[in-house]
């Protein structure tokens, strides 16, 4: 499975939102495509199967879930509630099986047990690459919040021991932390990571380089969750990059006189390279354990910029769409 698509779209048959869902179709050509909230009766996957191209199309019991595969995979439905479309799938060519579990968990605490008692029960059958992916309805931890009430610790404790007892694994993910908006552009504006992907260490030695993107949401309440997997080892090294503010920390000057010295040789070019290749590695662990992810940082408050002018310019009273 080169790439994927999980979204809680909010009304396929918008224009806003379908298109774009065909527009990075066709730039990604993505083998699994899965659509949360679309609003449309269930006898309309068909007709939305043939505009994505896609050769199957499936549905959850409450039609709350859509999922569409490509003709590489054969497809079995595992389990099928309310607010889980779990689903075996075998590449027709090589016969490679994975398990891919959509969620659309209820913003009710104790329904979402319910939720949690299902995926428990799918760990314990599951001998297969797996992922669980999309909108859970709940954060892992406080900061994936911004604003809002503070989320009650036993909501979060139920969600972190599901994910601990299934040895599943979170992604991570690319660009802005927070993938539900709100809505609102006032002081009553609120961001929270709701939409993610997990993974069971099978998925993760398949797909050592799979990477998880939150796509802006243009308006919209959620952002996509773009998924890249690919199948070789190639790691990608990224570029460090000195930031300018760490001088002004007090521990900076000391930090970097402990950790240059320590290399002997002949070489001076040797020595100096050698020098700063071993600084570069500190000061990048020091910076994330100081600061933490600084550019993640940037994007995620980017993206709060952006939508509270792109609301401002479209809307200046402010929209009036609550969820939570």
């Amino acid at each position: 499975m080169n790439s994927a698509l999980i979204w809680n779209i909010r009304f396929v048959n918008t224009q806003q939102a379908f298109e774009r869902v065909m527009m990075l179709n066709r730039q990604k050509k993505f083998k699994f495509i899965a659509l949360m909230e679309p609003f449309q009766h269930q006898r309309h996957i068909e007709m939305y199967k043939l505009w994505v191209g896609m050769s199957t199309a499936w549905h959850n019991s409450n039609g709350k879930i859509w999922v569409f595969v490509d003709d590489e995979y054969q497809v079995e439905t595992q389990k099928n509630t309310e607010q889980l479309l779990s689903l075996k799938l075998t590449k027709l060519i090589g016969g490679q099986e994975m398990v891919i579990s959509i969620v659309y968990a209820s913003t009710d605490r104790a329904t979402r047990v319910t939720l949690w008692n299902d995926i428990l029960h799918i760990s314990n059958t599951v001998n297969a690459p797996w992922l669980v992916g999309g909108d859970f309805n709940v954060i892992m931890d406080e900061i994936e919040k911004f604003r809002g009430l503070e989320v009650p610790f036993v909501e979060v404790e139920d969600f972190n021991q599901c994910i601990n007892i299934c040895q599943l694994t979170d992604l991570g993910f690319k660009g802005s932390m927070y993938t539900w908006w709100n809505g609102r552009s006032d002081e009553q504006c609120i961001f929270k990571r709701l939409d993610r992907c997990l993974a069971n260490q099978r998925l993760q030695d398949l797909y050592p380089n799979i990477e998880v993107e939150h796509l802006i949401k243009q308006g919209l309440d959620h952002s996509p969750l773009l998924i890249n997997c690919k199948e070789d080892n190639t790691i990608i090294k990224k570029s460090f990059r000195f930031l300018n503010f760490w001088i002004e920390h007090p521990a900076f000057m000391d930090m970097v006189k402990d950790n240059w010295s320590g290399f002997h040789g002949s070489d001076p070019f040797y020595i100096f390279h050698s020098k700063l290749k071993k600084l570069s590695k500190i000061l990048s662990k020091w910076s994330k354990d100081t600061y933490g992810d600084i550019f993640r940082q940037i994007d995620t408050q980017e993206e709060v910029i952006k939508i509270h002018e792109q609301e401002f310019e479209e809307n200046p009273s402010g929209a009036n769409r609550e969820r939570l």
